[in-house]
């Protein structure tokens, strides 16, 4: 696990730690190159987004790092005892099966009952501990999908469509919830997602896929790219512009909003 170096505005220091590395990798199934001359850097501490078009590659690419399918062509390089987390696009759970969320938990990692407690708080659904898996809501499912991944307490999040099956605040939510996870572990975090507004607004690092790597970098830089708008159309670069929030006012006596740049002034 990354380092403890000192505190930053009362926040753990960590030590940067690189996770993965991938060099002009290549990847062919059934005779059909999914991937070409792709390669990608994760180090510990940021979020790293994978944007593309449906067939794009995204999903060979995490299963190639998960080290569930091979690649024939480049360079592959893991972290020594890396630890990682994932949490699946999809999980189908029978309908008639009886199971809690604290059975769900446990099927997924050695862990006790304080261990799994501990995660479902972090996410936020502790009170569903009793609840039956095939009872809960989409983003409820979700959390405790990312509950799940956070058990083994790992190194490197994988988070394949995260905010599927949420309504639009849940995937505020939800992301808001990964960035928390991410600056209270001090952990690599990669994310697939289709969309477009939640990535732009909340990664370091933005990877546009399709079958190669078409743009990266910060995700201003992606969005104004030509291959980023070729993909996604003319418009996407000033209808997906990426939104940072930044508080730059104040709520004064009256209910009125003033500006923080304002000069301040006395009333009259």
């Amino acid at each position: 696990m990354p380092i403890l170096r000192g505190l930053v505005n009362g926040t753990p220091e960590r030590s940067s730690r690189r996770l993965v590395f991938i060099e002009e990798l290549g990847v062919k199934l059934e005779a059909r190159t999914v991937l070409s001359g792709i390669d990608l850097e994760i180090s510990s501490g940021e979020i790293v987004s994978l944007i593309g078009p449906n067939g794009a590659g995204k999903t060979t690419l995490i299963r190639v790092i998960l080290g569930l399918i091979p690649h024939q062509m480049g360079r592959v390089s893991i972290a020594p005892k890396l630890v990682i987390g994932y949490m699946p696009q999809r999980l189908t759970i029978d309908p008639i099966l009886p199971l809690t969320v604290h059975r769900f938990m446990r099927l997924a990692a050695k862990a006790g009952k304080k261990e799994i407690a501990t995660v479902l708080d972090e996410v936020g659904v502790r009170q569903l501990r009793d609840a039956q898996v095939q009872t809960l809501s989409g983003g409820e499912f979700q959390r405790v999908l990312l509950a799940r991944a956070l058990l083994r307490n790992p190194d490197l999040l994988v988070l394949d469509e995260p905010a599927q099956q949420v309504d639009f605040q849940g995937q505020i939510d939800m992301f808001e919830l990964i960035e928390q996870v991410r600056a209270r572990r001090g952990c690599g975090v990669l994310v697939v997602s289709h969309d477009l507004h939640m990535v732009m607004s909340a990664t370091d690092r933005v990877l546009c896929l399709n079958g190669h790597i078409c743009c990266s970098g910060a995700p201003e830089t992606v969005s104004a790219h030509p291959e980023y708008a070729a993909l996604f159309g003319p418009r996407a670069a000033e209808s997906i512009a990426p939104y940072r929030h930044r508080h730059r006012h104040e709520h004064i006596l009256s209910g009125d909003v003033r500006s923080a740049d304002a000069e301040p002034h006395d009333s009259p």
